[in-house]
């Protein structure tokens, strides 16, 4: 008996039940009379599905020969949608693994563009300059010793250090003359002649000491990089609109044509204004220079490969974007080449409209599906696959028949998750979790320069806990569940980060490991923050969803940079914020319900309805797996069929173990974008609910289309 099984890219739904192993088996697929572009309903033998109650209900049971008596071989033979040609041109041939490599650039042009400012706008210890010494022959530290009060901190503490706005205003060829020693009788006066920079840590002048952006304009850095967050709501909307109503390769070239026009205006800028315009104009292309080309890619994935690719391209390309960008900096020591050196290469995008090629998926919703053919011929050629013409030829019809039937179907909007007060609820504690999320991480990320040693060593080594975080995701969130992993991370990055209270001051080094093991903790958080989101928002409206969740989080961002900015008043500071707001996040997450396992919702109702038959101390870690045996005269089924099935527990039913692939796509600058997924999300709207096949359970029984959820998801 061939295995037939329902296909939808992404994120395997693990709901979903299948007696034979994959491996072992042909698919040969059944299309509904209605079937839409981007879904795929397969009729398996001996399929079923687990709903929450731990019932087991079957779908379909027939010999190979012989199809549901709902559906046609005329059907099957014409309504075909784009993950049906996928497996005759390859789903990860020779052009696929080229297209896995083109997103390395896009990667470092990623890190590049949401990190460069960090050594842009470096800063140390800073005192007043002081003339009348420029000729006693004392070092630095000697004239500070006789020229600037020492203050303490009265913020949690700290030892006592040099202020860095304020001087004594008194006559020092008189001081030097008499050596006489500073008391707190001497009058005080602010820096009248600008300011000492120590140069030890920070090896060379930023824009801030370049410009002086100290003291009373200490808050022009903070406010650059909020202005870059605002940039990128913009960029968001404005991109995304240009990818779906141009094409994805038009937005990805002009979004890092932006991009390296913004570096190329911070490294020439004279003003503060121009150079918070060109940080305006580098947050409009941060995310989309690579999520847009991330999306494209794994579109052009099989579903059996697509989370690996989606990983893979994060853990590796980005982490190590990360890791290089503070040598290259080091490197250079001069913030106007390095900021030309990261961006100015992002203008080799333009090369992508000859080597990359359009996302057929939109070409076939835009009605171009001759254009679409022959990309796919491309693929068939350099994959070296012979494709029957006919499967092309059917691709078209189907395209047509979809775009007449989604025409006709009612459009949902992100409103109405805020209609009914259990969704509400989740949505808005969906929402402040992937806020304090972004603020946290983001966060961590900057406040590397307040650790009290090299900058350059310490961002690197916290960059390099990407991958761990990843791998972590790889093995444990489908085994423990994403409520318990999103607690648990927050929580340890809370302890880790209020532990560095209890270091003395003169204990950098420990300060520095904690906060790292912090930053590792919120690295896994991220990467499960907006899957949850994906997993809880219900299908019909779940791309507008997660991109309002998405743009919450950087206007949460916007307050980042004036966290790390408190380290002024005190080092200490930032941590303690940033692990206060984990604490409040871990506590958010565990108010939300699970989603492993669970049959995803689909429809405004389903969403409303999920998770009501679990309880607070529900966690898929802590339950029993238990063998679930049917009655298999009461489902129709012989027992022989049945013997595979086991799930965790009632509330969360899961397939056998050698199913679940336990693989996600990182969600790392995230390209959930309404307007990139809209139109895709209408075409496959309501019009599964017509499907005959549906009928034979209770629950909604949809495949999730989950490419949406491999489309990418870092602020």
């Amino acid at each position: 008996m061939a295995n037939h099984k329902l296909k939808f890219g992404g994120v395997d739904n693990l709901a979903w039940v299948n007696d034979e192993d994959e491996a072992n088996s042909s698919s040969k697929d059944i299309r509904p009379q209605h079937s839409k572009i981007g879904v795929t309903v397969s009729s398996p033998p001996a399929l079923r599905i687990i709903d929450q109650s731990g019932s087991l209900k079957k779908i379909a049971d027939h010999p190979d020969d012989k199809l549901p008596p709902t559906l046609s071989n005329e059907d099957n033979d014409q309504l075909m949608d784009f993950d049906d040609v996928l497996p005759s041109v390859g789903e990860f041939g020779t052009y696929q693994i080229i297209l896995f490599f083109l997103t390395a650039p896009f990667c470092f042009f990623l890190a590049f563009s949401y990190f460069s400012q960090v050594f842009i706008t470096l800063i140390d210890v800073h005192t007043c300059h002081v003339p009348q010494l420029n000729q006693s022959g004392l070092n630095l530290t000697q004239k500070r010793a006789i020229s600037i009060p020492l203050v303490t901190q009265t913020v949690l503490g700290g030892p006592p250090a040099f202020d860095s706005c304020t001087m004594y205003d008194v006559d020092y060829e008189l001081v030097l003359r008499e050596g006489l020693v500073p008391n707190e009788t001497w009058p005080t006066t602010p820096c009248r002649n600008g300011w000492d920079y120590d140069l030890e840590q920070i090896r060379y002048h930023s824009a801030i000491t370049e410009n002086d952006w100290v003291c009373e304009k200490a808050g022009h850095a903070p406010l650059a990089q909020a202005v870059f967050f605002l940039g990128s709501i913009v960029g968001g909307l404005v991109l995304g609109y240009i990818a779906d109503r141009f094409g994805r390769i038009p937005a990805l070239i002009l979004c890092n044509l932006i991009g390296a026009l913004a570096g190329i205006i911070t490294a020439v800028s004279k003003s503060f204004g121009l150079f918070t315009f060109s940080r305006f104009l580098m947050g409009i292309a941060f995310d989309n220079s690579f999520t847009l080309m991330y999306i494209l890619v794994l579109e052009y994935v099989g579903p059996t490969y697509r989370t690996l690719v989606a990983n893979l391209s994060i853990a590796l390309f980005y982490t190590v974007g990360t890791t290089i960008l503070p040598w290259i900096a080091w490197g250079i020591s001069d913030w106007r080449m390095f900021s030309l050196a990261t961006s100015i290469p992002m203008a080799s995008a333009i090369a992508a409209y000859w080597i990359v090629p359009e996302s057929a998926r939109w070409l076939l919703s835009q009605g171009q599906t001759d254009r679409a053919v022959s990309i796919l011929r491309t693929f068939a050629r350099i994959n070296k696959k012979q494709v029957d013409e006919s499967v092309y030829e059917n691709l078209k019809t189907s395209t047509e028949e979809a775009i007449q039937a989604s025409s006709k179907e009612p459009a949902q909007t992100v409103l109405d998750l805020l209609r009914t007060p259990r969704l509400r609820r989740n949505t808005i504690l969906l929402t402040l979790l992937w806020a304090l999320i972004a603020v946290v991480y983001d966060g961590h990320a900057r406040n590397t320069a307040n650790l009290g040693l090299s900058v350059f060593l310490t961002f690197s080594v916290a960059s390099v806990t990407e991958l761990p975080a990843d791998l972590v995701l790889v093995f444990f969130l489908d085994r423990w569940g994403r409520r318990a992993l999103a607690f648990g991370s927050l929580l340890f990055a809370a302890i880790f980060s209020l532990a560095t209270l209890a270091v003395p001051n003169n204990q950098a080094v420990l300060t520095a490991v904690l906060a790292i093991i912090g930053r590792f903790c919120v690295n896994i958080t991220f990467n499960i923050g907006l899957q949850y989101g994906a997993e809880l928002i219900p299908t019909s409206v779940r791309a507008q969803g997660i991109a309002y969740v998405h743009i919450a989080g950087y206007v949460a961002a916007i307050v980042s940079p004036y966290i790390v900015d408190l380290a002024r008043i005190s080092p200490i500071l930032p941590l303690t914020i940033l692990g206060l707001l984990a604490l409040i996040g871990a506590i958010v997450g565990l108010m939300l319900p699970e989603t492993l396992g669970a049959v995803l919702p689909e429809t405004i109702e389903d969403g409303e309805n999920f998770g009501k038959d679990q309880t607070f101390w529900d966690f898929p870690c802590c339950q029993r797996p238990v063998e679930i045996t049917p009655d298999s005269s009461s489902i129709g089924e012989s027992p022989a069929a049945t013997t595979d099935t086991t799930a965790i527990s009632p509330r969360f039913a899961r397939g056998p173990a050698h199913r679940v692939n336990s693989l996600r796509a990182s969600i790392r600058g995230e390209g959930f974008r309404s307007s990139l997924l809209a139109r895709q999300r209408r075409q496959t709207h309501n019009a599964n609910e017509k499907e005959p096949v549906r009928q034979t359970t209770s629950l909604s029984t949809q495949p999730i289309d989950k490419r949406a959820l491999t489309s990418h998801g870092k602020p």
